[in-house]
């Protein structure tokens, strides 16, 4: 399976100049599987702690609006994390995208910060402790919306359920890039599966408030990081193999998650 992973600007002008070169990126890589970023469509609404329930519809709108835009990223299956709103509640949910299905809700963020830049409790609600992994172009996948991805338990039960790859869409700044390396490494190995990530991004002269570091990654099920982006490289494409994923299931420190504790 060919996977791409990526950063994309939080200014939507530089946005849209960079989609343009993810599509031809895709394309030429016959990408598989392409993984974007948290909520990639709309500026970043938890930055701030006062929420704005007509901003949060406008991005759910611009999301819907880019969600028929997709296709240009056929046949690909695309991943993501999208606002919406369902039964009166604001939430924040994983979505797979194929051409010949549409989109797909496939998991809702449960694991919400409340800080400085990132008042996501604030903003929306917490979604139901649903960790299930699907199908997505031939890979069982989970999904682990950026602050999700520290939920090891959740991980863990991927990985026992099977999981070839667990995806983390995220909205992380430059200054906690290492601590995102490392939680990635530390799922992937007790998980036994393929951890990918893809970020947003701050521009050199963007005034955003919060200043997202980039880099998006893949790292293998021995927690090896096999792929990272950069500014000068945003999309970055690799072969995955779903077997290197069913092998770990059986190397340590996987069966002991599975032992039966002495008494």
């Amino acid at each position: 399976m060919r996977l791409t992973v990526c950063e994309l600007p939080e200014d939507r002008a530089a946005f849209e100049r960079a989609w343009d070169d993810l599509v031809d990126h895709v394309t030429t890589e016959e990408s598989d599987l392409v993984l974007l970023p948290e909520m990639p469509f709309a500026p970043w609404l938890p930055a701030s702690p006062d929420d704005d329930p007509a901003a949060w519809k406008r991005a759910v709108d611009a999301h819907e609006e880019w969600t028929a835009r997709l296709d240009a990223l056929a046949p690909a299956t695309v991943l993501l994390s999208r606002p919406t709103i369902r039964h009166d509640q604001r939430l924040n949910e994983g979505l797979m995208w194929t051409s010949a299905g549409g989109t797909e809700t496939t998991h809702v963020k449960r694991y919400l910060p409340e800080e400085a830049g990132f008042w996501e409790a604030s903003w929306y609600d917490s979604g139901d402790r649903d960790f299930s992994p699907v199908e997505c172009a031939g890979a069982l996948t989970g999904f682990l919306i950026c602050t999700d991805l520290w939920a090891a338990e959740e991980a863990r039960k991927y990985g026992q359920a099977g999981a070839h790859l667990i995806v983390n869409p995220r909205a992380t700044e430059a200054c906690t890039l290492e601590k995102w390396r490392a939680g990635g490494r530390a799922m992937s190995v007790v998980s036994g599966s393929f951890v990918a990530s893809s970020n947003r991004v701050t521009v050199e002269d963007d005034p955003s408030d919060v200043i997202f570091g980039g880099e998006g990654w893949v790292v293998d099920p021995d927690g090896t990081m096999i792929a990272r982006t950069s500014r000068s490289q945003p999309f970055v494409t690799v072969d995955v193999d779903l077997d290197v994923a069913e092998r770990a299931k059986e190397t340590y420190p996987r069966p002991a998650f599975t032992a039966t504790p002495s008494p």
